[in-house]
């Protein structure tokens, strides 16, 4: 099949990835600096037949795509900073109620309005953990344009086949920057399918399926009859306080994320097998540590780096496989610390994690990270 050959910006290439996927309903509000998600979504949904709605505001944005969810549509609204915020609760009942849906927050410089033009990555926490309660969530980070367009498709897919938000998480950087992206055949392009229940007779919405403990989801109007709530409830739908019921609930909403992290998470690596030193870096903060790691390796220093593309759930296995043999570990990334917590967890008293954090606004440059890497060395 012919492919295309393009000069793609991040958000451009996140656009052409979730049309890709099956794409067919958006709403959003316009903030930087994700507006051009939303912008190319008006232009390209009519013509495939799709809506596009802008909305008063963020919390209105993805209510409306956890409304078209339910009615069987793919669905996707983008934001940053403050919008991110007001978003939570309903990120939380759509992992409550199991309603897969796609959220890209392009980071940018805060808390408050911050520096709305200015790269950032101090959200990392906040996907994580931004909305109350025990709650399952994926979490991916391209690190290239390229990734943009790979990973958005793959959260479509993770967001169908586990019934769970998707947040793909990019930058300022990564957002605006453009590369040379070779596209697939959309013929080639094969998204996963929302799987059915056989018949509305006896239909549980929240039964989890025996191969993997997530329910079986029929769409809004299609002759199945259910009930959708942010309170606890029954296998049925039907709300319930009764504390096994809540119990069984929440963990299983965890278990269908931490039962299947072998194929939820990825990572990209370099050198990583003899490393005396691991660089553990994602986004934007990656393209300079990879270079960073390549001038250290030419200069005799056993350096190499370790890229999460899934940064919730973190990738343990892989992380503890690529630390065996390093000394020290350096973290770069633009805020004061938070994917260094979780290092600093899973590595324990086996490394000294370094942490090097940035937050002025300004993108890394390799020799900040190549510093604290002869550093540590």
């Amino acid at each position: 099949m012919p492919k295309t050959v393009k000069l793609m910006q991040g958000s451009e290439a996140c656009t052409a990835g979730a049309l890709a996927a099956g794409l067919r309903f958006y709403a959003g509000y316009p903030i930087t600096p994700s507006t051009e998600v939303a912008e190319l979504c008006s232009e390209e949904l009519p013509k495939i037949g799709g809506t596009f709605v802008q909305m008063e505001d963020e919390i209105g944005s993805i209510a409306a795509i956890i409304g078209a969810s339910l009615t069987g549509k793919k669905a996707m609204t983008a934001t940053s900073g403050p919008g991110f915020s007001l978003m939570q609760e309903c990120i939380g009942y759509a992992s409550l109620c199991e309603i897969p849906i796609v959220i890209i927050n392009a980071q940018r410089m805060g808390p408050s309005t911050g520096m709305p033009t200015s790269p950032a990555q101090g959200d990392v926490m906040q996907a994580r953990w931004g909305t109350h309660g025990d709650h399952a969530i994926i979490v991916l980070a391209p690190g290239n344009v390229r990734e943009c367009f790979e990973l958005t498709i793959r959260a479509f897919d993770l967001a169908e086949k586990y019934r769970v938000p998707v947040i793909v998480l990019t930058d300022e950087v990564i957002s605006h920057m453009r590369e040379k992206v070779e596209l697939p055949d959309p013929r080639d392009v094969k998204p996963l399918r929302r799987a059915m229940p056989k018949a509305p007779a006896g239909y549980k919405p929240y039964a989890a399926d025996p191969n993997g403990g997530v329910p079986l989801m029929a769409p809004f109007g299609s002759g199945y009859r259910w009930h959708c709530t942010g309170l606890f409830h029954e296998e049925s739908g039907a709300p319930s306080g009764k504390a096994e019921v809540a119990d069984a609930l929440v963990r299983r909403l965890d278990a269908k994320i931490t039962n299947n992290v072998d194929d939820i998470c990825e990572c990209a690596e370099e050198s990583t097998k003899d490393c005396e030193v691991l660089v553990v870096a994602f986004g934007s903060s990656a393209m300079s540590a990879l270079s960073a790691v390549r001038r250290a390796r030419k200069e005799g220093i056993k350096a190499g780096l370790l890229r999460p593309k899934t940064l919730w759930p973190f990738p343990e296995k892989a992380f503890k496989a690529a630390a065996a043999k390093a000394k020290t570990i350096v973290v770069p990334e633009m805020n004061l610390g938070q994917l260094a917590l979780e290092v600093e967890r899973i590595a324990g008293c086996n490394s000294q994690v370094v942490r090097v954090g940035k937050v002025n606004g300004e993108l890394f440059r390799p020799e900040e990270v190549y510093a604290a890497i002869t550093g540590a060395k």
